[in-house]
């Protein structure tokens, strides 16, 4: 047999190396059995692979067959097949083996390919799933290395930023940034693991806050790459925190601080004047006039017209000057790099010139003016409680030296606490009373002018203080008043009043009116009610009661007021103006009351008959009170040339100290049994 040609066995080995690349399952092995037939000359040859179901044809009698397993180091993919008729000599059986040899080499190389190759596939195809979950969950996703420059971006940040991939990778992410400090950036690339809330710029220029949390990107080898960074739109909640923060901290209708957000930032100003050696001042400010307006001309204007004193008290203030609204007509003003303390005085000047100029507001011309309480750090406190609670004690005091609502400037002195510490007593105490029988009426008498006889009495409050006495009602009526304890006061006078009325008609005297003061917190659309109430719980006729109001009560809400007044009326009580002439009532107003007479003010009666204002007042009231038909009475009378002036004007009762002081309840029934007359002996006690 002929030595095989080594440019065949290169052919040939070529041939299987193709085959291999090429061919698969039974292809494959019929190339390879034919390649081993032509390298070995055989008649026949098969490749049966390891892992092939074919099973080793039987060989024929007549043929002498060679076989060869195909191995590479220790894996066995097969083997060749091969037969003939004459014997194989030595170089064929190592062409045979040679050819299993590369065979083996091959299909070995071929088979990490396609392992390598399935790898990649299912890498990619991960990968592919990986993108997939990135792209379509909500959050923002994004890579970059050490230096900040993008290596990846997902879906949900091309939605909430607006660049796309192509658009945003390969860029530093410092062009999403607004204008914040760049020191930032080198601590945001060095920590992973970071939690924090930033303001962020997209595509279209808009700036919002996002959630940004920062983790470690690592390679294989646990090396610090980059960072993988989530970021989260919260604008909307950012937006519902300053709103909240706003309505906890700012006034609704002026925008100016409130009350706590004025605490805090006084006391972080008081810290700073400490260190720097400075004064400080705290300015309370309460308006004159201001109720008035608001109860005449309704909440509206009276809403507008605060808004428009803070924009004022704004503009004449520094920059970093603090201004406050406390609530109702109450602003505070704080300041903090002063000098001297006396500086405050030129700034609460120029407050309430700031209030000099009328105020134009739906068509009305109004004026309102202010009154000033100043308190002093340190020399009155340290902190912003103190200093507010002694400004309003000091505004306090300015209010009460105030003449006509004239503006006035106090600073507060220690005497001003130790007057508020009464006051507040006085509050305490009047509390107290009004539970422990403390309290009394006496009955100050009217009389008619013509006839000269007790036609009724006005009920008048009195204190009988356990250790200071008798308190005057000076002391205390302005404080309930102020205070709100004016209304149970009320209630427990008309009580006290029908009782007592009821016990004289038990013990036969004929029916007197008894007046009994209403305040402008009394009079609510329930008054009508109450009253009826207690005159039926002592079974008292109507015409034992009058009930007296102040031109004040009748400016809030005139229809409300004359609702109230028509349905007490109705019940038979009537109805008496007090002050008159004190107040701004208007006289297209007055003749739609249900009154039954017109009172004119002691501030009128004092002067006559020697002041000519004064006597003209009162002749004009009387004549008033006459074309309306309604009977008129002045208190105050203390001198007969009084009365006599009075009496030929057409005043038809009086009543004052000509005729007798507030008596308690047994002198008065005693008087009424004796039916006074002016001059007798007993009209001095």
């Amino acid at each position: 047999m002929l030595a095989h040609p080594v440019a065949d066995f290169i052919s040939h080995s070529a041939a299987l190396c193709d085959a291999v690349l090429r061919l698969r399952g039974s292809a494959l092995a019929d190339e390879l059995g034919r390649i081993a037939c032509a390298v070995t000359n055989s008649a026949t040859g098969h490749y049966i692979a390891a892992d092939s179901e074919a099973s080793v044809p039987e060989p024929e009698p007549e043929l002498v067959q060679l076989r060869q397993d195909i191995v590479f180091d220790q894996q066995h993919f097969g083997c060749f097949i091969v037969g003939r008729r004459t014997p194989y000599s030595e170089a064929e059986r190592q062409h045979l083996a040679s050819l299993a040899a590369l065979g083996a080499s091959v299909l070995q190389v071929h088979s990490l390919a396609l392992r390598s190759s399935h790898a990649y596939v299912q890498v990619e195809a991960q990968l592919q799933h990986q993108s997939q979950i990135l792209d379509q969950i909500h959050e923002s996703v994004l890579t970059m290395d050490l230096n900040g420059f993008i290596t990846s971006w997902n879906k949900g940040a091309e939605r909430l930023f607006g660049y796309s991939s192509v658009e945003a990778v390969g860029r530093n992410i410092l062009f999403l940034y607004d204008d914040e400090d760049m020191s930032f950036h080198d601590a945001f690339l060095e920590h992973g693991g970071r939690l924090m809330e930033v303001r962020r710029k997209k595509k279209n220029g808009d700036i919002f806050w996002a959630s940004l949390s920062l983790s470690q990107l690592s390679d294989v080898s646990e090396r610090s790459i980059g960072l993988i960074a989530y970021l989260t739109d919260i604008t909307e909640r950012k937006q519902a925190e300053e709103r909240i923060h706003h309505l906890a901290y700012y006034d609704a209708l002026t925008g100016l601080p409130n009350r706590s957000l004025l605490t805090k930032l006084v006391d972080q100003a008081l810290h700073v004047a400490q260190r720097s050696k400075l004064h400080g001042c705290l300015l309370f400010i309460d308006l004159n006039r201001f109720k008035l307006i608001n109860d005449t001309l309704g909440r509206a204007v009276g809403d507008e017209l605060l808004c428009e004193v803070a924009r004022r008290f704004r503009a004449v203030l520094r920059d970093q000057d603090l201004v406050a609204r406390l609530g109702g007509d109450e602003f505070a003003v704080g300041l903090f790099d002063i000098g001297q303390h006396f500086e405050a005085s030129t700034v609460a000047t120029k407050l309430l010139d700031a209030l000099h100029e009328p105020f134009i507001i739906d068509g009305h011309d109004l004026r309102v003016g202010g009154s000033i309480g100043i308190s002093v750090y340190p020399q009155d406190g340290s902190d912003a409680e103190t200093l507010l609670r002694l400004a309003d004690i000091a505004m306090y005091r300015a209010k009460q030296g105030g003449v006509d609502d004239g503006d006035h400037i106090t600073f507060y002195s220690q005497d001003m606490n130790q007057g508020m510490q009464e006051r507040m007593r006085i509050e305490s105490g009047l509390r107290h009373a009004l539970g422990n029988g403390q309290l009394m009426l006496h009955y100050q008498p009217k009389f008619s002018i013509a006839s000269g006889k007790i036609i009724g009495a006005e009920a008048l409050v009195r204190w009988a203080h356990p250790e200071r006495g008798l308190i005057p009602p000076a002391e205390f009526i302005p404080l309930a008043e102020a205070t709100g304890l004016v209304v149970p006061l009320g209630e427990w006078v008309l009580e006290t009043a029908c009782a007592q009325a009821q016990a004289w008609k038990e013990a036969g005297l004929p029916p007197v009116r008894l007046a009994v003061n209403v305040s402008a917190r009394e009079f609510t659309a329930g008054l009508p009610g109450r009253v009826l109430d207690t005159l039926t719980r002592y079974g008292l006729e109507p015409s034992w009661l009058e009930l007296e109001i102040t031109e004040s009560t009748l400016m809030n809400n005139i229809d409300r007021v004359i609702g109230i007044m028509d349905r007490i009326t109705a019940l038979g009580v009537t109805l008496s103006l007090d002050d008159f002439g004190t107040g701004y009532s208007s006289l297209s107003y007055l003749k739609r009351f249900p009154i039954d007479t017109l009172k004119i003010d002691r501030s009128f009666t004092t002067g006559i008959p020697d002041d000519a204002n004064d006597c003209a007042i009162a002749s004009t009231i009387i004549s008033i009170a006459q074309q309306l038909k309604h009977k008129v009475i002045a208190e105050g009378v203390e001198t007969l040339e009084q009365l006599a002036f009075l009496k030929s004007s057409g005043c038809d009762e009086v009543q004052g100290f000509l005729f007798s002081r507030p008596l308690p309840a047994a002198e008065f029934e005693a008087a009424l049994r004796v039916n006074w007359t002016p001059g007798s002996d007993e009209r001095a006690a």
